[in-house]
């Protein structure tokens, strides 16, 4: 039970106080007497349960400002700030706040409009649309009444298609229509249907086939709600008449002309006598001198061919495989019909790729730091190299320095960490067939890399290779296999005492050297695969690794630790498997805020010749991208409390179970803010002596979990989103009790994170 005293009573009577002025602020001042500001739109449908309010209202042309908190927005309070008189107290007013919506009735003319044209595309024909608008106190509200007109469903679907060979082509793919009795007849529907067959004919050799060679005709007059359904495919589109048709034609490529360093600044001076013109089998090079990358790279490329029937889906792969080489800047394929000519009566066309490299070569920085109540620091800077061209065939070179530093004022303990690593990525699969892919890129991936760290404790050294193939399905999976996974590890210096005071079985198996041979895959599925997703979109990653079976079948030949482990070079080797989930759904109604949610679990299990896991493999919690109002790796396992051996805080565990949930949403200029929330924790799944607080038990996990509220501010600067988070801790598992206000900003109760990017 909480006590309050007088002087909590005074602040929040202040706060109270300040709180009343703010959003007493009128947000009318500003206003011209004929105007009004738009508060609310509401739309009520009056004849019809399928279609909800949510469905029109992006049909709605204007739109009142969102709210920032139980439908108060601060900025726009901060916007009648203003003196009026034009000068510098003015500017800042406008450029933090944000102008009231001034309700303009012609808008609401034309979201009449939008409306009822939505619903006839959606197949509701004859619908109403009415406006009310009621104003008080220069604040208004508009009312549209929906009500919903008729609906026909297909009944009878007849097809007259002129030509005989589209005709064919047609029945052929009529398995897969979108007519079908029953359905609700609707332009949209027409619509995706007329552009299905399009597509499908545009694969056949039909270059320039459109949708709009369609025409529909419907029977609405049998009166009872059904309509008999007339698909017609002419030779003449919908813009011209029977005057104009022609018959459709089937066009092959001719030439195929490829331009590698095409700079659009120049213009398209392709005839100049600007370019070397190399002659190759499959097309011509267009290039100006020094070749940026090599020819075969290009024809690896492109699965266009001459001779070959014009095909939409070759033109779009070519092109999807282009841009996956990362290395063009801007890739654009274009088609010309050829003139006939008395020799040729062939219909034909040529194609024209043309390339603009990016630069091949750059830098990226990346910083994470935090703070907390015990004043423990921690910084933790990286910056890596890369070409995106190394040998001039589309191989991505990185080198990549890291370091993690973490420290206590006016204490001479210290963790260092640091790291180097390279990769190189080559655009094609070594020692596999390539031609399994036809549609994406594949690569190969070698890594190795060197860390260090350096601790009171002792010093660590791993080196890791890995091995392995990446490449996507279509547009939303994505594959990483690694048939190969090496690390070795090494521990010096370690401490007289450190053994000694290491009483838990884990912790002593945790911290060994071992040698680690396996393999990991990673499968990833996102609906939106942009870099910077503009609407609602769910992602899901599963990782697995596995180690030590392969060499467990030489058991017999390899020789034995003091503790029966079979070694390699005198290093035990490790036996485990690791599983690691991760969702999230991000909803993002508009630009102005979203809210961003993620589950992450992991869990890992030793077997064979371990009894734990590697320590690089184990599972820890707290950080700028994990449960905020902890350091990383001070929380947990379970309800154990941080292990005095270390003098900074390193809890591990066997398994980890996390939920995060955060709002965010535009302030002012560049400046994002956030509300967040997170929950989790790590656990142990053996049932060690000593480590009961820390084993993971279903029955009563729960009261184990670590809970964490917070604010955050985001500098968004398109190209890179600097973070700082202040996490405020809401639920102790070691304390086993919940923080209340009078405890905010004590020991153990806060913690500072910077980042870079969004935490997830």
């Amino acid at each position: 039970m909480y006590m309050v005293s007088p002087s909590m009573v005074k602040h929040f009577f202040l706060f109270s106080a300040f709180f009343v002025v703010i959003i007493s602020c009128s947000t009318v001042r500003v206003l011209e007497n004929d105007e009004s500001v738009l508060q609310e739109n509401i739309i009520q449908i009056t004849n019809s349960e399928q279609l909800q309010p949510s469905d029109l209202d992006q049909y709605v042309r204007q739109q009142p400002r969102n709210s920032f908190l139980f439908g108060w927005n601060p900025f726009l309070v901060i916007y009648n700030w203003k003196n009026g008189k034009g000068g510098g107290w003015d500017n800042f007013v406008s450029k933090v706040g944000q102008p009231p919506v001034i309700l303009d009735s012609f808008l609401v003319e034309r979201s009449n409009v939008n409306i009822v044209n939505h619903l006839n595309s959606i197949g509701y024909y004859n619908s109403v649309v009415s406006d009310t608008i009621i104003t008080k106190n220069k604040r208004s509200k508009v009312i549209y009444t929906v009500t919903v007109g008729d609906t026909y469903s297909i009944n009878d679907i007849s097809y007259n298609i002129k030509d005989t060979s589209i005709e064919r082509l047609v029945k052929d793919n009529m398995s897969k229509t979108l007519l079908k009795s029953g359905k609700r007849l609707a332009e949209e529907l027409l619509d995706s249907e007329s552009e299905r067959i399009a597509s499908i004919l545009r694969t056949k050799g039909y270059y320039n086939f459109s949708k709009n060679y369609f025409f529909f005709e419907a029977d609405t007059l049998r009166r009872d709600g059904t309509a008999d359904l007339s698909v017609k495919i002419e030779n003449h589109t919908r813009n011209e008449t029977p005057k104009d048709a022609k018959p459709h034609k089937v066009y092959t490529i001719r030439n195929i002309r490829i331009y590698p360093d095409y700079d659009p600044m120049v213009g398209r001076i392709d005839t100049s006598g600007a370019y070397i013109i190399s002659k190759l089998d499959n097309f011509d090079l267009y290039h100006r001198g020094t070749r940026t990358i090599k020819t075969s790279v290009l024809d690896k490329m492109n699965t266009l061919r001459k001779g070959d029937l014009y095909n939409e889906n070759d033109a779009t792969n070519t092109y999807n495989r282009l841009v996956a080489l990362r290395y063009f800047s801007g890739v654009n394929i274009q088609y010309d019909e050829v003139v006939q000519d008395s020799l040729d009566n062939s219909d034909q066309v040529d194609c024209t790729i043309r390339l603009t490299p990016s630069k091949s070569q750059g830098y990226k920085l990346n910083l994470e730091a935090s703070s907390n109540s015990n004043n423990l620091f921690g910084i933790s800077p990286a910056v890596s190299y890369y070409h995106k061209n190394l040998f001039r065939g589309g191989e991505w070179f990185t080198l990549g320095f890291m370091g993690n530093f973490q420290f206590k004022l006016n204490d001479p303990v210290r963790s260092t960490e640091l790291g180097i690593s390279a990769g190189l990525s080559v655009p094609s699969f070594l020692l596999m067939p390539d031609s399994l892919f036809k549609t994406n890129v594949p690569r190969t991936d070698i890594n190795i890399g060197y860390n260090y760290q350096s601790r009171p404790e002792f010093t660590r050294n791993l080196i890791s290779l890995n091995y392995g193939y990446n490449w996507r399905s279509g547009e939303r999976f994505f594959y990483n296999v690694y048939p190969l996974q090496l690390s070795i590890v090494k521990l010096f210096d370690v401490s007289s005492s450190f053994y000694e005071t290491l009483n838990d079985p884990f912790l002593r198996n945790a911290y060994r050297n071992h040698f680690d041979l396996g393999s990991g895959a990673t499968i990833y599925y996102t609906t939106d695969a942009s870099a910077i997703p503009q609407k609602s979109f769910f992602y899901a990653r599963w990782t697995n690794d596995i180690a030590g079976n392969i060499v467990s079948m030489f058991n017999k030949s390899l020789s034995a630790d003091t503790t029966g482990a079979k070694t390699i070079w005198n290093t035990p080797y490790a036996q485990y498997f690791r599983s690691d989930l991760t969702v999230g759904y991000t909803y993002k109604p508009n630009s102005d805020y979203s809210l961003a949610t993620r589950l992450n679990i992991g869990i890992g299990y030793a077997y064979g010749n371990s009894r734990v896991l590697p320590f690089e493999k184990l599972f820890y919690a707290g950080g700028a991208n994990s449960l905020r109002g902890w350091q990383p790796r001070s929380v947990g396992p379970g309800s154990a409390a941080v292990d005095s051996t270390f003098s900074i805080p390193n809890q591990t565990g066997d398994m980890k179970l996390e939920a995060n949930l955060e709002y965010r949403f535009k302030m002012f200029w560049m400046v994002e803010g956030a509300l967040f929330a997170d929950a989790g924790n790590i656990w142990t799944l053996r049932n060690e002596a000593g480590r009961e607080e820390g084993l993971f038990r279903f029955r009563d996990f729960y009261k184990s979990i670590a809970i964490n509220w917070g604010v955050g501010a985001r500098l968004n600067l398109d190209f890179v989103i600097l973070r700082l988070d202040l996490g405020i801790v809401a639920r102790d598992p070691y304390m086993k009790r919940w923080i209340g206000p009078k405890d905010w900003f004590k020991k153990d109760t806060y913690s500072l994170q910077f980042g870079v990017g969004y935490p997830f």
